[in-house]
Protein backbone atom coordinates (compact mmCIF):
# COMPACT_ATOMS: atom_id res chain seq x y z
CA UNK A 1 0.00 0.00 0.00
CA UNK A 2 1.28 3.46 -0.82
CA UNK A 3 2.04 5.60 1.95
CA UNK A 4 2.38 8.73 0.00
CA UNK A 5 -1.16 9.45 -0.65
CA UNK A 6 -4.71 7.30 -0.55
CA UNK A 7 -6.23 6.04 -4.00
CA UNK A 8 -8.93 8.53 -5.32
CA UNK A 9 -12.64 6.66 -5.44
CA UNK A 10 -13.40 6.26 -8.93
CA UNK A 11 -16.96 6.65 -10.35
CA UNK A 12 -18.79 4.31 -11.74
CA UNK A 13 -21.84 5.17 -14.20
CA UNK A 14 -25.27 4.76 -13.20
CA UNK A 15 -27.02 1.59 -14.65
CA UNK A 16 -28.56 1.55 -17.83
CA UNK A 17 -32.32 0.46 -16.78
CA UNK A 18 -32.48 1.93 -13.95
CA UNK A 19 -30.18 4.86 -13.44
CA UNK A 20 -28.56 3.51 -10.05
CA UNK A 21 -25.07 3.61 -9.43
CA UNK A 22 -24.96 0.65 -6.50
CA UNK A 23 -26.95 -1.46 -9.17
CA UNK A 24 -23.62 -0.76 -11.42
CA UNK A 25 -21.67 -1.84 -8.40
CA UNK A 26 -23.21 -4.56 -7.66
CA UNK A 27 -23.13 -5.68 -11.45
CA UNK A 28 -19.33 -5.05 -11.95
CA UNK A 29 -18.88 -7.57 -8.54
CA UNK A 30 -20.93 -10.13 -10.17
CA UNK A 31 -19.24 -10.14 -13.33
CA UNK A 32 -16.57 -13.09 -14.24
CA UNK A 33 -14.05 -12.55 -16.75
CA UNK A 34 -15.47 -9.01 -17.82
CA UNK A 35 -18.73 -10.43 -19.39
CA UNK A 36 -20.59 -7.44 -18.04
CA UNK A 37 -23.67 -7.76 -20.06
CA UNK A 38 -24.13 -11.52 -18.77
CA UNK A 39 -23.94 -10.08 -15.22
CA UNK A 40 -26.24 -7.26 -16.09
CA UNK A 41 -28.90 -9.94 -18.00
CA UNK A 42 -28.50 -12.17 -14.60
CA UNK A 43 -29.71 -9.25 -12.45
CA UNK A 44 -31.99 -8.02 -14.48
CA UNK A 45 -33.60 -11.58 -14.88
CA UNK A 46 -33.55 -12.18 -11.29
CA UNK A 47 -35.11 -8.96 -11.04
CA UNK A 48 -37.95 -9.36 -13.20
CA UNK A 49 -38.78 -12.86 -10.68
CA UNK A 50 -38.60 -10.56 -7.55
CA UNK A 51 -40.89 -7.95 -8.98
CA UNK A 52 -43.39 -11.16 -10.10
CA UNK A 53 -43.10 -12.39 -6.44
CA UNK A 54 -44.16 -9.54 -4.84
CA UNK A 55 -45.16 -6.97 -6.83
CA UNK A 56 -43.13 -4.27 -5.68
CA UNK A 57 -40.45 -2.07 -7.45
CA UNK A 58 -37.23 -4.13 -7.82
CA UNK A 59 -34.72 -1.42 -6.90
CA UNK A 60 -36.14 -0.51 -3.93
CA UNK A 61 -36.45 -3.96 -2.96
CA UNK A 62 -32.70 -4.59 -3.83
CA UNK A 63 -31.61 -1.28 -1.57
CA UNK A 64 -34.21 -3.03 1.45
CA UNK A 65 -32.08 -6.10 0.79
CA UNK A 66 -28.87 -4.51 0.94
CA UNK A 67 -29.99 -2.30 4.53
CA UNK A 68 -30.44 -5.56 5.99
CA UNK A 69 -27.39 -7.23 5.11
CA UNK A 70 -25.04 -4.26 5.74
CA UNK A 71 -23.19 -4.53 9.46
CA UNK A 72 -22.51 -1.51 10.99
CA UNK A 73 -19.80 -3.46 13.51
CA UNK A 74 -17.22 -5.51 12.70
CA UNK A 75 -13.64 -6.89 14.61
CA UNK A 76 -10.43 -6.04 13.22
CA UNK A 77 -7.29 -7.88 14.81
CA UNK A 78 -4.90 -5.55 16.95
CA UNK A 79 -1.70 -6.90 17.98
CA UNK A 80 -1.36 -5.52 21.62
CA UNK A 81 2.56 -6.90 23.31
CA UNK A 82 2.50 -10.15 21.85
CA UNK A 83 -1.25 -10.90 22.18
CA UNK A 84 -3.85 -10.65 19.46
CA UNK A 85 -7.33 -9.24 19.93
CA UNK A 86 -10.37 -9.34 18.05
CA UNK A 87 -10.92 -4.94 18.41
CA UNK A 88 -14.76 -4.35 17.66
CA UNK A 89 -14.64 -1.31 14.93
CA UNK A 90 -17.70 1.10 13.58
CA UNK A 91 -17.85 -0.08 9.09
CA UNK A 92 -17.51 2.47 7.13
CA UNK A 93 -19.91 3.14 4.93
CA UNK A 94 -18.51 2.79 1.73
CA UNK A 95 -17.46 -0.74 3.21
CA UNK A 96 -20.70 -1.46 4.71
CA UNK A 97 -21.99 -0.94 1.30
CA UNK A 98 -19.13 -3.39 -0.19
CA UNK A 99 -19.91 -5.99 2.35
CA UNK A 100 -23.58 -6.28 1.68
CA UNK A 101 -23.00 -6.32 -1.94
CA UNK A 102 -20.06 -8.98 -1.19
CA UNK A 103 -21.90 -11.31 0.81
CA UNK A 104 -25.02 -11.59 -1.46
CA UNK A 105 -23.47 -12.32 -4.08
CA UNK A 106 -21.12 -15.07 -2.31
CA UNK A 107 -24.65 -16.45 -0.56
CA UNK A 108 -26.84 -15.88 -3.76
CA UNK A 109 -23.64 -18.05 -5.62
CA UNK A 110 -23.82 -21.07 -2.61
CA UNK A 111 -27.53 -21.76 -3.08
CA UNK A 112 -29.53 -24.68 -4.50
CA UNK A 113 -31.28 -23.66 -7.15
CA UNK A 114 -30.84 -24.37 -11.01
CA UNK A 115 -29.74 -20.67 -12.17
CA UNK A 116 -28.08 -17.34 -11.06
CA UNK A 117 -31.30 -15.60 -11.67
CA UNK A 118 -33.28 -18.26 -9.37
CA UNK A 119 -30.28 -18.07 -6.57
CA UNK A 120 -30.08 -14.06 -6.51
CA UNK A 121 -33.83 -14.19 -6.81
CA UNK A 122 -33.87 -16.22 -4.26
CA UNK A 123 -31.85 -14.05 -2.11
CA UNK A 124 -32.68 -11.01 -2.75
CA UNK A 125 -36.16 -12.08 -1.41
CA UNK A 126 -34.76 -13.75 1.64
CA UNK A 127 -32.74 -10.42 2.47
CA UNK A 128 -35.87 -8.53 2.43
CA UNK A 129 -37.59 -11.01 4.83
CA UNK A 130 -34.65 -10.44 7.18
CA UNK A 131 -33.49 -14.34 6.69
CA UNK A 132 -31.32 -15.95 4.58
CA UNK A 133 -27.53 -16.76 4.29
CA UNK A 134 -26.47 -13.56 3.72
CA UNK A 135 -28.23 -11.70 6.86
CA UNK A 136 -26.94 -14.73 8.63
CA UNK A 137 -23.56 -13.57 8.07
CA UNK A 138 -24.40 -10.11 9.34
CA UNK A 139 -26.09 -11.59 12.24
CA UNK A 140 -22.75 -13.54 13.28
CA UNK A 141 -20.54 -10.43 12.45
CA UNK A 142 -22.67 -8.20 14.81
CA UNK A 143 -22.66 -11.41 17.48
CA UNK A 144 -18.44 -11.52 17.25
CA UNK A 145 -18.17 -7.68 18.07
CA UNK A 146 -20.61 -7.64 20.74
CA UNK A 147 -18.30 -10.99 22.60
CA UNK A 148 -15.26 -9.20 22.12
CA UNK A 149 -16.58 -5.82 23.06
CA UNK A 150 -14.32 -6.15 26.31
CA UNK A 151 -11.38 -5.00 24.03
CA UNK A 152 -12.70 -1.94 22.54
CA UNK A 153 -10.29 0.35 24.95
CA UNK A 154 -7.82 -1.13 22.58
CA UNK A 155 -9.44 0.62 19.42
CA UNK A 156 -6.89 2.92 17.66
Amino acid sequence: MSRRHAAEKREVLPDAKFGDRVLTKFMNNLMIDGKKSAAERIVYNAFDRVEDKIKRAPVEVFHEALENIKPSLEVRSRRVGGATYQVPVDVRPERREALAIRWLISSARNRNENTMEERLAGELLDAVNNRGTAVKKREDTHKMAEANKAFSHYRW
